[in-house]
């Protein structure tokens, strides 16, 4: 047997059993034991029937009688007699007509299960049994949880687990051993037989720590090992010239703030150096990292450069091209813009592709249409990505391969990153904020919000309308699901336009929306044709409406905190005071998310306390699908990170040769692929 094997090699896995574990994805005896319990449920301690408590059990028990039969609309009713010295207690099963027949009288088992009251008498109702034993598998110790799908239990995934023991046993170590020593960590297969099957709390806590701080170790190697492969590359270097950004700041219709100075001040070093820049500009929503980019983007185009912009959706791009159109014009440099997205005509697109390659295009503002078209970029000394998250890291290095050289990269995202997260991920990224903005915005009003007090709500908001200004009602589905009690951007535009604003001018926006109706509703609303635009989180990144000044978040409770707040900055960036109501999916009180985002504007703070609440799991929502995610570690545990980073540090600092170490190897291979740039 070895990690390799089919799960048919299992005792008891046959192929019917094998197509439910390939739905969770473990079609192999490693990929089982790679599987994580999601929970666990502490039936380790023993109770004498006298003792016991209504609550999780465990008792030692012969059965004296086991009765099945059936009772009204056919259910099954299995009751069991179970005693031990100290008394006697019922044991009730549900539909589990076979329970009669396995049991023997007179055999000592382990019955763990929820000692409850029912039809006036006290029972153990539905539980585990078997034979007692020194190695119980679902009963008397700490119990994993797995994630399970239909016809598949945890109970048959405990059961293949117990079968893999001998090979879980001796699984080589997979980190140096230094590092194990240094950070008293046990070993691999130590950790992975207690994640499994725990003997104790504490035995369980050194299990996720080592597993843990592995995970973290893998990630933060991979980013150095990045970094440290950029540092020998050469990119083409970019003169500063300080008249040209004189001049451009002096025709903003704004001051820069002191964080916009020092973070352009930090990129145009950057530039001027024949290492590739790797920056990764944090900030706010309504920061102005826009101009901060077109700053950067001056220099290059100052010297005959190309710069490429590419942003995650054609909205933003088109949005982006205006905005730097607009920002550049004052300096007669606006004709050097050109916008390349996929739903230009043919015509529209050679045109594109003629002006770039001739040279008369040299700031390109796109999509993945950069990358998909034959677009000749040999110039290219810049590359700007927006919401760099969204992208995969295959798109990003394409778009720099055209340039036949690697060039200075510029990542943006709005989305603030922990410190303790930027470290494990961002690790070979030089990171810059914009924590402050602009001194005329507004901190936005948050009010949490119940169904009930819809009717005064909508009064409230009419009167913004009325006033000339306009309101994104965004909803977490595009339409109704059997699934999810959510209320629907299709349910909600009906309302809205036939019933409560049907007085007001409503649009619609979604994902499945044709690619030129999303921009005809976008520009709708940008002219102020539209007064209301009803929307799913489409919206969420970049759009700019300066004149909206409510936000309507339907079943807030459905959306990150994260996500919540970037919803949020599409609101107030205007002169007028912005709104946003959180309304609540139903009249339960609100949770500590919704309570944190009513009180406070502060994105960086937002991001902290989101970590915290989502504990391990994803980095960020669907970013790089999931393949980034840590399944131990929680990124809040700032002791842990540290640690594991400077292991990563020294295991290069010592030259180790990484091959020494195949598995960790291969994980690092792959999370290199996956992170950012190599």
């Amino acid at each position: 047997m070895t990690l390799d094997s089919p799960l048919t090699d299992l005792k008891g896995v046959g192929d019917a059993l094998a197509a439910k574990f390939a739905v969770i994805g473990v079609r192999t005896i490693g990929e089982l034991i790679d599987y994580y319990p999601r929970r666990y449920e502490d039936y380790s301690v023993l109770t004498p029937i006298a003792q016991l408590q209504p609550g999780a059990v465990t008792i030692s028990v012969t059965i004296k009688q086991a009765i099945g039969r059936y009772v009204r609309r056919g259910m099954h009713i299995t009751e069991a007699a179970a005693s031990d010295e100290s008394g006697s207690v019922r044991l009730i099963w549900f539909n589990q007509p076979y329970r009669a027949a396995a049991l023997k009288p007179g055999q000592q088992y382990f019955v763990s299960g929820v000692f409850e009251l029912s039809h006036q008498r006290f029972a153990i109702m539905n539980p585990s049994v078997e034979l007692a034993s020194e190695f119980p598998v679902n009963t008397a110790r700490i119990v994993p949880v797995y994630r399970e799908t239909k016809g598949l239990t945890s109970r048959q995934i405990r059961t293949a687990l117990r079968q893999a023991m001998p090979l879980i046993t001796s699984l080589p170590e997979t980190l140096p051993t230094w590092i194990t020593k240094q950070q008293k960590l046990v070993s691999r297969s130590e950790a992975l037989r207690a994640m499994h099957f725990p003997e104790s709390a504490d035995q369980l806590a050194a299990a996720k720590l080592r597993l843990g701080f592995e995970e973290v170790f893998q990630l933060s190697l991979a980013s150095l090992l990045n970094k440290q492969e950029n540092q020998h590359e050469t990119a083409l270097t970019i003169d500063f010239k300080e008249q040209l950004a004189k001049d451009f700041v002096g025709h903003l219709p704004f001051t820069l703030t002191n964080d916009q100075r020092k973070v352009i001040w930090q990129i145009y070093l950057d530039l001027q150096k024949a290492e590739p820049m790797n920056r990764l500009v944090e900030g706010d929503v309504g920061s102005g990292k826009t101009v901060v980019a077109t700053m950067a983007a001056l220099m290059a185009l100052e010297q005959g450069y190309q710069v490429a912009l590419m942003a995650p959706t054609e909205l933003l791009a088109r949005q982006h091209a205006d905005t730097i159109h607009r920002l550049l014009k004052p300096l007669g440099k606006e004709g050097q813009v050109d916008l390349l997205v996929g739903s230009l005509t043919s015509a529209q697109k050679a045109k594109a592709r003629a002006a770039i390659a001739a040279g008369q295009a040299q700031f390109i503002i796109g999509t993945q249409a950069l990358i998909q078209e034959q677009v000749d970029m040999h110039k290219l000394a810049l590359v700007i990505i927006d919401e760099q998250h969204r992208f995969g890291v295959d798109q990003r290095k394409t778009l720099m391969a055209k340039a036949g050289h690697m060039p200075h990269v510029l990542s943006l995202t709005a989305t603030p990153i922990p410190r303790s997260l930027a470290l494990t991920l961002y690790g070979e990224l030089d990171i810059s904020v914009i924590a402050t903005k602009p001194a005329n915005r507004l901190p936005i009003i948050t009010k949490i919000t119940s169904p009930n007090s819809r009717p005064q709500l909508y009064a409230k908001i009419d009167e913004q309308l009325e006033a000339g200004r306009q309101m994104f009602v965004v909803c977490p589905l595009i339409s109704e699901s059997e699934m999810l009690q959510a209320n629907s951007a299709e349910k909600i535009f009906e309302q809205l336009s036939k019933k409560d604003f049907k007085h007001r001018r409503v649009g619609l926006l979604h994902g499945k929306l044709k690619p030129a109706d999303k921009q005809q509703a976008m520009k709708d609303l940008v002219d102020h044709k539209l007064d209301i635009l009803v929307s799913t989180t489409v919206i969420e990144v970049g759009v700019d409406v300066p004149n909206a000044t409510v936000l309507l978040l339907e079943g807030a409770e459905r959306f990150g905190l994260a996500q919540a707040h970037q919803l949020r900055g599409r609101v107030g960036r205007g002169e007028h005071q912005g709104y946003c109501y959180l309304m609540m999916g139903d009249s339960a009180a609100p949770t500590k998310r919704m309570r944190a985002l009513e009180s406070s504007n502060d994105g960086f703070r937002l991001a902290e306390l989101d970590l915290e609440l989502r504990g391990p799991g994803a980095i960020y929502g669907t970013m790089q699908h999931g393949q980034l995610d840590l399944r131990v570690a929680k990124l809040s545990d700032t002791k842990l990170i540290a640690a594991a980073r400077t292991a990563a540090q020294k295991f290069i600092d010592k030259e180790e040769d990484l091959l020494h170490y195949s598995s960790l190897a291969s994980q690092v291979a792959r999370l290199r692929a996956v992170t950012n740039l190599n």
